[in-house]
């Protein structure tokens, strides 16, 4: 049996994150977990760009733009959306989900989803909180995973195969 699996190691590569401004006491908290896991891991600082949009529904797009740019070994999307009143939360969560997995399958791109969809702000709190459970820092090591995994498994397949 033939068997691949990345690790989550920095080598030189280059990542992106992309975060929200909306519920900012959240994603900060998603930031810093992120930022520690990638530099626990042996990536620069320098070999990371951050941008920062308004809410989780313009991640998809700054993402896109990135991962197309041929810069960065993969994107990290960090943000936070909350159950509130209204069917919004439904409709923001389904497109940041759906809007990052089109971006990995049109630009062979790994995107880390590090968004939280909750009901609750405390819920939101428990998955931003300090030490293991923080979304951010989980989303890092995905990324540092797929990114060392994806070369491994050699040059992109034709679109549309049989």
């Amino acid at each position: 049996m033939d068997t691949h699996e990345g690790s989550p190691v920095a080598s030189d590569r280059r990542f992106a994150v992309v975060a929200s401004r909306f519920n900012p006491g959240v994603v900060r908290r998603l930031e810093e977990a992120c930022l520690a896991a990638l530099r626990g891991k042996g990536v620069r600082e320098d070999r990371i760009t951050w941008v920062r949009v308004p809410g989780a529904f313009e991640i998809p797009l700054a993402a896109r733009r990135l991962a197309a740019s041929g810069r960065y070994a993969a994107v990290i999307a960090l943000g936070a959306v909350i159950r509130g009143e209204t069917t919004h939360y439904d409709l923001i969560s389904r497109e940041a989900a759906a809007g990052l997995s089109s971006v990995m399958r049109d630009t062979g791109i790994p995107c880390a989803f590090g968004v939280l969809t909750t009901e609750t702000e405390d819920q939101a709190l428990d998955r931003s909180g300090p030490g293991e459970g923080n979304k951010g820092a989980e989303a890092a090591l995905v990324a540092l995973e797929m990114a060392d995994l994806l070369p491994r498994l050699g040059p992109d397949a034709p679109k549309g195969g049989n």
